[in-house]
This record gives C-alpha cells, sequence and structure tokens, in this order.
C-alpha cells in the first residue's frame, strides 16, 4: 500500500458496532480521521468486554519505535506479529471508504513541471463503506493498528502487484474479530476484483486527473 486512505463518515452501528467510543474524541483541530496517514490518528472497530465499539487508534502499530511507521502486515505468522493476531482481543477491523495506490510510471503533464505519479483511488461497488482486516497493541504514544495485507488482485495487481488491503466480507466481520487464528489466516486473500472499481490516475497537487 501507498499507506493512503479514507473513511467519509463518522461512527455509526457499522458491522454490528454499538456506534459508541471506547475513547474520548480527540479534540484538537489535527485529528481528521477521513484521510488516513501513517502515524495520523483514524477510527477503528475492535471489542471490549463483549461488546463492539469504535476506538481511535494511530496508525503505526510500534508506536514510532521502527525507522518508518509500521503501517501493514502481510506475515502474520512471524513471531512479533502472531502474538497479535492470535489473540481476538487485539484484533480490528478499520472501516474505510477508498485505498490509494501510486501508479507505477510518471506522467509528463506538460505543465512545465516534473513528471511525477498519480494517485489510483480504489473502492467497492457494493459497499460505499468496507472492513479491512488489522489488529493493534497498547503503545508508549497510545493504542496503535495496522493493516493486514495479501496477495493484489486482478485490478490492483497493475498499478502494485506486491500487495493489497484483506477486505472482508460483511459476513465476516465476526470472524476476524473472534475467531481462532486458523480461521483469519484463511482471510488473508484478496477480494473479488469484480466487486471493485477504481478511479484516476489523480494528480492532486496539479489539480488534474487523466
Amino acid at each position: 500500500m501507498c499507506n493512503r486512505a479514507r473513511m467519509r463518515g463518522e461512527p455509526e452501528t457499522l458491522f454490528g458496532s454499538a456506534a459508541e467510543l471506547f475513547t474520548e474524541r480527540p479534540r484538537d483541530n489535527r485529528f481528521d480521521p477521513q484521510e488516513l496517514r501513517p502515524k495520523g490518528r483514524a477510527y477503528v472497530i475492535r471489542e471490549e468486554g463483549g461488546q463492539r465499539g469504535w476506538d481511535i487508534m494511530s496508525w503505526d502499530v510500534l508506536g514510532g519505535k521502527a525507522a518508518w511507521p509500521m503501517t501493514n502486515v502481510r506475515r502474520l505468522s512471524e513471531p512479533q506479529w502472531r502474538r497479535l493476531a492470535e489473540h481476538p482481543e487485539n484484533r480490528c477491523i478499520v472501516p474505510l471508504t477508498e485505498f490509494c495506490e501510486f501508479t507505477p510510471d510518471k506522467y509528463d503533464l506538460g505543465d512545465g513541471k516534473a513528471p511525477l505519479k498519480g494517485e489510483m483511488w480504489f473502492s467497492l461497488i457494493d459497499q460505499p463503506t468496507f472492513a479491512v482486516a488489522g489488529f493493534w497493541q497498547p503503545t508508549a504514544v497510545g493504542n496503535a493498528f495496522a493493516m493486514v495485507t495479501c496477495d493484489a488482485n486482478e485490478l490492483v495487481a497493475p498499478i502494485h502487484p506486491k500487495a493489497m488491503v484483506t477486505i472482508l466480507e460483511p459476513d465476516a466481520v465476526t470472524a476476524w474479530l473472534q475467531g481462532s487464528y486458523e480461521e483469519i489466516a484463511g482471510l488473508q486473500r484478496p477480494y473479488d476484483a469484480a466487486k471493485m472499481s477504481v478511479r484516476g490516475p489523480v494528480f492532486p497537487t496539479r489539480h488534474r486527473e487523466v
């Protein structure tokens, strides 16, 4: 992933959530949950004490302890990730409306400026808001999460062949949040490309789309 995503909306009863926050909503102007960026704070849904609700966490599951933000994880079997992924209390889902990948090649927009890569935004045809598999842990800077990735499908692969986020069908959300490690490992698979759409490339810094 290029570490860009969006969630257009506010906490409500999505995916069985109780529409309640486990933590207090930040009051500072820097909190913008609609634009997800590394180390930024975002909404996630998790379970605690038998209740499914919303939380606000930083998008870097290591809380700044690595050279770069750890936003996405592919190999759940690695010990440092398995110790989180195998415990339901450390799992979450990340509601999104779209996610972004940069184009492999740069475009010359003919405006006399340097060529640059464009943004390709992926969304689901049948779900305005969809659930991405994730897990979280407490860190020195507060609760923090990562999204789980998987093989890219036929729509994403031409843009980003390495991986895509693990999108869950609505009826798989409970399995992700409550199931065994073996069950959630089976959910780490590409989403059906026929149910997705893509727009772009978009060049927001030049206010262009081609």
